[in-house]
């Protein structure tokens, strides 16, 4: 079964299941979340390191939402959580009083399962994260739509059409878009949760494509129900259940040679 999985070839061979040797983007210590009296997270640690993809997978309710919300502290939106431990992400403690949220949301941006393009022109919803930091000129607002527009692999198809509405554009074609929108701002993180799981096989694999190419400007953190593509696209994949991270390692490791029988059993399909 293990054998069917295709893993990604662009790893650091020296890297422990630790990270050993990569520089670290994410650092998070005896991370636990409840919500309400409910524990979501059970004190999670681990490294993720920068310019990699990690994808984190395991049954649905098992806490990988929740952890990569915790990471641009979206879960401060929800009533009655309580978060215990420690998120570091370059250095920053994310979680100190001083800190400015919506500067932290400007470092980590985030693509939705569902894409959610604003009901307006393509253009309009690439400059909308920029004109709200305070970008004005024109000719700087054409050249960040530009540049984002090429790096999520969409110049080509929408060029001549930016201020067609963005509704427009196929599904696939709206998730790149919402994945431009996010890297407009330029972050240092692209939080993905379930990216590809409304589109076909063709939007899926320019998804996963343009995922290897981003990695060489952003750290990229997915979550995915589909381990094929865990194997595909990450350098290092953890394995969550029931809100605890059970094994975190290089991916071509975790899907061949797992240390945990629980990660083994789920690969396998013996449950999950």
């Amino acid at each position: 079964m293990m054998s069917e999985f295709r893993i990604s070839q662009d790893l650091n061979p020296y890297a422990s299941s630790a990270a050993l040797g990569e520089k670290p983007m994410v650092e998070i210590e005896d991370l636990s979340l409840w919500y309400g009296e409910k524990q979501a997270l059970k004190e999670v640690t681990i490294t993720v390191p920068q310019h990699r993809i990690t994808a984190f997978i395991g049954p649905s309710g098992c806490g990988k939402t929740t952890l990569l919300r915790c990471l641009n502290r979206m879960n401060d939106l929800v009533d009655e959580v309580r978060i215990t431990g420690r998120i570091r992400i370059a250095g920053t403690d994310i979680y100190d009083l001083a800190l400015d949220v919506v500067e932290l949301r400007k470092r980590v941006g985030m693509v939705f399962q569902k894409s959610n393009p604003f009901p307006k022109s393509i253009y309009e919803n690439v400059a909308f994260g920029p004109r709200i930091l305070g970008v004005r000129s024109r000719s700087e607002l054409d050249a960040i739509v530009e540049r984002s527009l090429q790096s999520a692999a969409l110049w080509d198809e929408v060029a001549d059409r930016l201020q067609d509405m963005a509704l427009s554009l196929s599904g696939g074609q709206q998730q790149r878009l919402c994945i431009a929108r996010a890297i407009a701002v330029e972050p240092e993180i692209l939080l993905m949760d379930e990216p590809c799981s409304a589109l076909d096989p063709v939007a899926t694999a320019k998804i996963e494509e343009l995922m290897l190419d981003l990695k060489k400007d952003y750290t990229i953190i997915i979550v995915t129900h589909n381990m094929q593509q865990a194997a595909r696209v990450s350098d290092y994949t953890g394995f969550m259940l029931l809100g605890e991270l059970v094994e975190f390692g290089v991916t071509r490791e975790l899907f061949t040679t797992p240390k945990d029988s629980r990660t083994e059993a789920y690969i396998t399909g013996r449950f999950g």
